[in-house]
This record gives C-alpha cells, structure tokens and sequence, in this order.
C-alpha cells in the first residue's frame, strides 16, 4: 500500500535536500496520511546518512520488487541483473594537509575548521561516499558485471571555489560547466580500494562513451519489455 504521508510537495523536497549543516539551512514541512493525521518532516542533510545514496538506490529498487508482487527473494547473484550509474557532485582534490600526530593536540575548534578545511566534516563525508563506492565496485567485481552494469562518475579533484558547497556566482557556475563537459572526455575510473581514488580503468572508454553504452543497453531493455507486453497481451 501506498504510504501517501510521503507524497510531498515537489518544492519541499528539493529545499530539504539541499540543506546541509554550517552551509544551508535545514527545512521542515508537514504532510497528511490517508486519516488526514499530519506528519512532521525534519530534514536537515541527507549526506549525513548517506553522502552517496548508491546503496539506498539499489536498496529501494528491491523493494519496488517486492511492492510489485514479486514474493521470490532476491538473491545476492541478482545484483548482477541491477544497472547502476552513479554521478557525484564532485570533491575537492586530496591535499593531505594533516596527519595523526598534528590532529592529536586538537581541540573541539581544531576538528571544526582549521586551515581553511572542516576535518570532522570532511572526513565523514569523504569516508561515507567512498566506502559506498567501494562496496559497490566490489559486489559488481565479484558478480563479474562492473564493466557492463556499474559506472561511477565522480570528479575528485575539483579545487578552489568549484570545490566550495556555497559559491553560487555566474562565474563559478560556468566554472562547473566546464568541468562536467571535461569529465565527459576523461576516461572511466574504477576506485581503488587500497587508496579510495578513482584510477582510470585501461578496459573502458571515455565517461562520455560509457554513457552512451548505457543508454544502449536501456533503449534495448525498454523495447524488449514493450514487445514481451505485447506479446502477452495477445
């Protein structure tokens, strides 16, 4: 059954998931379930559950299975059936500007801003994003369908205000732009799971070429569910 609680208005859902801690503020709302009982929303960063939402997709998606009708288990194998394209909005490039020994005589003030950096955020952000990266890189591995099934698309190298949460001028939006039109002609990477880089991997094309394959591959899915349906139907 339809949870119609969670039916909220589209501008609701796009203030609160853009709020995000120290940066933008956070959004509360209310929507109605099917007795008419208000219920209260209060959002303040998806990230801070989840900075890269991968797992959740994939999580949700199985359970649209089962919402359909589908009663049989879903087996870890059947990832393998699973198309996954993944898009970060980019991070900023590694500097390594501290170490155990400097971090251990911060304080509170230390761990929150220092040098120009937020550690505390930053690293649970980076380290949240990453290990869902590499969880999902590994499942695909082992299924032997990453080449094919798994594609994540993420710039970690951004600096400057393109790397900045907040820097919403026409200057650094075109800024973006060019970025997202460069990462398109970069060669696809697979993350290394010693390190949490993304490495170019020598067995894919370009971004832009792997896209392309991908949109393939659901064009063919697509019109091969139409013609099963049409064939039943008959």
């Amino acid at each position: 059954m339809n949870d119609v609680s969670k039916d909220a208005l589209l501008s609701d859902v796009c203030i609160g998931t853009s709020a995000a801690p120290t940066y933008l503020p956070g959004h509360q709302f209310e929507t109605k379930d099917k007795d008419g009982k208000p219920r209260a929303f209060n959002l303040i960063d998806g990230a801070v559950a989840a900075n890269n939402p991968t797992l959740l997709a994939m999580t949700h998606s199985k359970q649209i299975l089962l919402a359909m009708g589908n009663k049989n288990p879903i087996k870890p194998a059947d990832y393998g059936k699973f198309m996954v394209l993944s898009l970060g909005t980019g991070s900023a490039k590694v500097e390594e500007k501290f170490d155990a020994v400097e971090s251990s005589k911060w304080g509170l003030l230390g761990w929150l801003y220092n040098k120009g950096a937020r550690p505390i955020i930053d690293s649970f952000t980076q380290a949240s994003s990453d290990l869902v990266d590499i969880h999902a890189s590994v499942l695909f591995q082992a299924l032997r369908s990453e080449n094919s099934y798994y594609l994540r698309i993420q710039d970690d190298e951004l600096t400057g205000n393109t790397a900045s949460v907040d820097v919403a001028t026409r200057e650094n939006m075109h800024r973006l732009v060019g970025v997202g039109r460069a990462l398109l002609r970069r060669p696809a990477c697979r993350v290394n799971v010693e390190t949490g880089k993304n490495e170019p991997d020598d067995d894919r094309g370009t971004n832009e070429e792997e896209l392309n394959d991908f949109a393939k591959m659901l064009v063919a899915e697509r019109r091969a569910r139409l013609k099963k349906k049409a064939d039943t139907s008959q």
